[in-house]
């Protein structure tokens, strides 16, 4: 077991370190490699999951620090932009954001502007990312109290002023495990996405976020599977709906 602690301790700092310099943005990077063609077949299985209800809002999360939920969520983001939807990116991480680092985009203003200025409008902080055909929102300055200002009546306006100008919605929140941020959001949202780093975390971990998850009645619609092994010797990335699990 410590061994096992001790590699993943490993593993974690030099995840952590290359999520310093943001997400990759695989399907725009690298748009025929299998791993793009793999986030545009979670796009379609995510849809297939909702064809029957009209859901514009998706939480992505993971259970512990260094699954890759930034990297699914910026990717999600690109993928659906690619069927002519309009697509926000919200970086909902007012803990370890990422979102402007990845676009390299500043964050002096952000989601955290909105959330304590009520004066602002969001289409003064909202940046539309023109060469890649979505929205982002960054996190904005990390605030003291992230939770509180999630659990917000005025994050709940925020989310409904949202789904009224997007076609799309994903929410980039913080792990399950740690804070209860997503567990908030969650509930202001409802739809979850859980990324699952395989041979990193385990087992008790994820039947633990789900539990969480559970308790606050969201409905995980799927779990996105990152490293698995390719048969050239990458790794990729793979969809399984929540009864799969």
């Amino acid at each position: 077991m410590a061994l096992f602690g001790n590699k993943r301790k490993s593993r974690e700092k030099k995840l952590v370190k290359e999520q310093a310099l943001g997400a990759p943005l695989i399907s725009v990077m690298r748009p025929h490699s299998v791993q793009a063609e793999q986030f545009r077949t979670i796009r379609t299985n995510i849809e297939f999951a909702q064809f029957d209800r009209r859901v514009k809002s998706f939480v992505v999360t993971s259970s512990i620090p260094a699954e890759g939920k930034s990297t699914v969520s910026v990717n999600l983001a690109l993928t659906m932009g690619q069927t002519d939807k309009k697509v926000l990116l919200v970086d909902a991480d007012l803990r370890k954001p990422t979102v402007n680092r990845t676009f390299n985009i500043d964050n002096d203003r952000g989601l955290t502007t909105l959330l304590l200025e009520q004066d602002v409008a969001a289409g003064s902080v909202i940046k539309k990312i023109s060469d890649l055909g979505i929205y982002v929102l960054t996190s904005g300055p990390i605030p003291p109290n992230p939770a509180e200002l999630l659990g917000s009546a005025r994050m709940r306006q925020l989310i409904q002023n949202f789904e009224s100008n997007f076609d799309v919605i994903i929410y980039d929140v913080p792990p399950v495990n740690t804070v209860s941020d997503s567990q908030i959001m969650a509930t202001r949202v409802g739809e979850v996405v859980l990324v699952v780093r395989e041979g990193y975390v385990k087992r008790e971990e994820v039947k633990k976020s789900i539990t969480a998850l559970e308790q606050v009645d969201a409905n995980i619609v799927g779990f996105v599977m990152n490293d698995q092994p390719l048969d050239d010797g990458e790794y990729g990335y793979g969809y399984a709906y929540h009864s799969e699990v």
